[in-house]
């Protein structure tokens, strides 16, 4: 008996060594500023910064492979960390967060055909490219609003999604799982919009949509600067945005929004804030 015990303590002995010598030859050493990076970064794996999480980005960062102001979570605070970690100067990139460039929501745009189907855009778009008439508006379905993982997105009762500029991170999860192209990515300074996303032109739009882009060129001729016109439908200029907000009353459809004076229609979001207090930064 006692033979068996000092055979299997012996053996437990002999393990323990060969695990340890095995630990210290295939050891890999992780540089300690990927840990420091890797503790001041929000841990959301969001993807914002084009890899798959954190670690991965903390990673890229101190290889010196990957920008280190890609963490949009973070906002400011976050760079300027990951500066002091790799001893350089902190570049911050301009905030920017998601807008749903639509208000067609079920009362103001008409449909196709009544969708029964899963409630996934992604879905509803491959049935007859989906059941909204116009091709490019919010199906309302809510694939964006799963997919924040920040609660930023929110849809009304009418299946329109609205997305809070404070709450946003510009993380653009909601960008890549809608089918159509609705959500646009936009300087976080900005509050106006052209809630459009359509290039009908204006007889067809006004045929299915009550609040569309006409291509009308009112805003451009109100505010030269601010606005462009393409292909039948006005976009902001957001580089010359200050003045904007004066061609939203002679804009015939409305579809022009100023956030600091409310969201869409529908939205329990309060108005924006304005000078820009995002919780990120």
């Amino acid at each position: 008996m006692l033979a068996a015990v000092l055979s299997i303590g012996g053996i437990g002995l002999v393990a323990a060594a060969t695990l340890g010598l095995a630990a210290k030859k295939f050891a890999v050493e992780v540089d300690p500023r990927e840990l420091a990076i890797l503790e001041v970064l929000p841990g959301v794996n969001c993807g914002a910064c084009g890899l798959p999480g954190c670690s991965g980005y903390a990673k890229g960062v101190a290889e010196g492979t990957i920008a280190p102001n890609l963490c949009t979570p973070g906002g400011s605070e976050t760079v300027e960390a990951i500066a002091d970690i790799l001893g350089i100067e902190a570049i911050t990139a301009e905030p920017q967060v998601a807008v749903v460039t639509c208000q067609g929501d079920n009362r103001k745009a008409t449909n196709k055909y009544r969708y029964l189907g899963l409630q996934d855009c992604n879905a509803a778009q491959k049935l007859a490219d989906g059941p909204k008439t116009c091709p490019s508006g919010c199906l309302g379905l809510g694939s964006c609003e799963r997919a924040c993982p920040f609660g930023a997105i929110e849809m009304t009762a009418e299946n329109l999604a609205v997305i809070n500029r404070e709450k946003c991170t510009g993380c653009e999860k909601c960008v890549a799982v809608c089918p159509r192209q609705v959500i646009k990515m936009v300087p976080l300074k900005a509050t106006v919009h052209v809630l459009c996303n359509s290039h009908d032109k204006g007889a067809l739009i006004r045929k299915y949509c009550q609040i569309g882009c006409i291509g009308c060129h009112i805003c451009k001729k109100t505010v030269t600067e601010a606005y462009v016109v393409e292909n039948f439908l006005a976009f902001a200029d957001y580089e010359h945005i200050e003045n904007a907000a004066a061609a939203i009353e002679k804009c015939p459809t409305k579809c022009i929004r100023d956030f600091s004076t409310g969201y869409p229609e529908g939205s329990s979001f309060p108005p924006a804030t304005v000078p820009v207090k995002h919780p990120a930064a």
